[in-house]
């Protein structure tokens, strides 16, 4: 069943509360294996652990800042795109292709901020232009 390579970690029991009673120790019987270069986790009934969503934090901060800077322009701190970027130090059309991002559908950037996106999608695609239609702009983004 194991080989020499795979690590059999936990041992198998009952949730136990710690010593100085604040922390509960849940075991979990888990085996690291070995496979095709990277390490899997296999549960107990020999099914691997699916991969955990990878959040890309340039995607998450570029829509924050875009949302910043929407709000900064809507509240009428700043009159005009050129003075916000003057104001934040970057390139105006940066700034211009940022607040796009504003646009996007809420179903896309839920799955953004879940992690849930193609791996193959960057903040570059997002950064094209999209369209305005929600349900247009998905089926755009996965071509």
């Amino acid at each position: 069943m194991n080989t020499p390579s795979d690590i059999v970690a936990g041992p198998v029991g009952l949730p136990q509360l710690s010593r100085d009673g604040k922390t509960l120790i849940v075991s979990i019987p888990i085996a690291l294996t070995r496979q095709g270069g990277q390490k899997r986790v296999v549960t107990p009934n020999a099914e691997p652990w699916t991969r955990a969503r990878r959040v890309d934090s340039t995607i998450v901060k570029a829509l924050v800042r875009a949302h910043r800077w929407r709000h900064m322009l809507e509240s009428q701190k700043f009159s005009t795109v050129r003075e916000l970027a003057k104001a934040e130090k970057i390139n105006e059309s940066y700034l211009c292709r940022t607040l796009r991002l504003t646009l996007l559908s809420p179903a896309l950037i839920e799955a953004l901020l879940d992690g849930r996106q193609s791996q193959s999608l960057s903040l570059s695609h997002l950064l094209k232009v999209l369209p305005s239609i929600w349900d247009k702009q998905e089926a755009a983004l996965a071509e």
